[in-house]
């Protein structure tokens, strides 16, 4: 019996793309400096410690406070944003043979490069605006799965306080099930 093609899902404190990819029959890990929100496979720790470990994809999702363009003026002349940019070249340099990097419009693209697509949660059957771009080595672009026609911006929206961040940073469910039902059977073909 071959074995489940392992996939890293890179700076994910949420759980919710690792378990997608779980529920699709992969193996699948999490790995965050924070502890995992969810029960499940994760390690807490540098996800640059572990993307020499014979992954067959790496979907990564780092922190977009220095590289957003909404945050930008606040960071400006702090040296952040340039250690969160090499972050995103080591991520992109890994050795794995297929990744995805995930962030807002910002920084990646006039730093590093144009993303290769730009998605929206309306796309994957969530009512949120928030335009996504990916990042992709040898993936091919994310097809959009459920349209809904009723749009709101209620990540944009999302009421001040210590979970803000948190709150906005979580990738959405329609979107874990599609980068599972579409890339997992990339990586699940080789």
């Amino acid at each position: 019996m071959a074995s489940r093609p392992r996939v890293l899902i890179a700076c994910e404190f949420s759980g919710i793309v690792r378990d997608a990819f779980i529920a699709c029959g992969y193996n699948a890990v999490s790995c965050d400096l924070l502890p995992s929100e969810l029960p499940g496979p994760h390690i807490q720790g540098d996800v640059l410690n572990q993307v020499h470990k014979g992954w067959e994809l790496m979907i990564a999702f780092p922190p977009c406070t220095y590289l957003c363009r909404s945050g930008a003026r606040w960071h400006a002349g702090t040296g952040q944003q340039q250690l969160a940019l090499q972050f995103v070249r080591e991520l992109m340099a890994a050795p794995v043979p297929r990744i995805a990097i995930e962030n807002p419009v910002g920084s990646i693209s006039s730093h590093i490069r144009k993303p290769d697509l730009i998605i929206h949660p309306w796309e994957y059957g969530h009512g949120e605006t928030k335009a996504t771009c990916l990042w992709l080595k040898c993936l091919p672009p994310l097809m959009a799965t459920d349209i809904v026609m009723e749009r709101y911006p209620r990540i944009h929206r999302e009421s001040p306080g210590p979970d803000r961040w948190r709150n906005r940073s979580r990738i959405l469910p329609g979107i874990a099930a599609a980068m599972a039902s579409q890339w997992g059977p990339v990586i699940a073909s080789n």
